[in-house]
């Protein structure tokens, strides 16, 4: 009972997540209907109501933060249990994200306006992407993930004017200048 202990709390945590998310207005899958694998267009209706989008890799970074957090935080904690913790963190970042507040701050500062918040469907997405995070960042360890932080960083600003960097820049401290470029004016 003790080795399943950390995967029960898991579980526990992910549908009270899901709850949450529901409760909060969050639909299981997209409106149109059905699950897509993959969204690659951010200004899509369909972004963040698939499984995956650009704003996937983000939540793999996250994965690289909470597995740090939690490794400084409690060093001596089993592997499972910094595990847990990170995918925990990343519960509570999706439930947060989904928030009333949050969505309407993300429509009114950032380049994300029609944004609705994200479907269950994409917030479990979210979730897998923070768990490849973890498990990248304990295979690399830090130097390696840092740099694949800031490659991840740049490719999204290549290629969707977005990433986590300009995300947190947006919603902490709008820009319009930022916002201008974002949308390609």
């Amino acid at each position: 009972m003790k080795k399943a202990a950390p995967w029960l709390l898991l579980g526990g945590v992910l549908l009270v997540a899901a709850i949450v998310l529901r409760i909060q207005g969050r639909l299981w899958i997209c409106s149109c209907g059905y699950v897509a694998f993959w969204r690659g267009d951010i200004n899509s209706a369909e972004n963040s109501q698939q499984l995956f989008d650009p704003y996937t890799f983000t939540h793999v970074i996250h994965g690289f933060l909470f597995a740090a957090l939690v490794y400084l935080m409690r060093p001596k904690w089993d592997a499972s249990w910094k595990f847990v913790g990170a995918l925990s963190l990343e519960a509570l970042w999706e439930v947060i994200e989904n928030s009333a507040y949050i969505i309407e701050r993300y429509r009114s500062e950032t380049v994300s306006l029609g944004y609705t918040g994200d479907t269950i469907v994409n917030s479990f997405g979210d979730l897998i992407a923070c768990l490849v995070g973890v498990l990248i960042a304990r295979k690399l360890g830090a130097v390696r993930t840092l740099a694949l932080t800031v490659a991840i960083e740049i490719v999204l600003l290549i290629a969707v004017r977005d990433n986590l960097t300009l995300n947190i820049i947006m919603l902490l401290f709008p820009n319009d200048a930022i916002r201008t470029w974002q949308i390609g004016k």
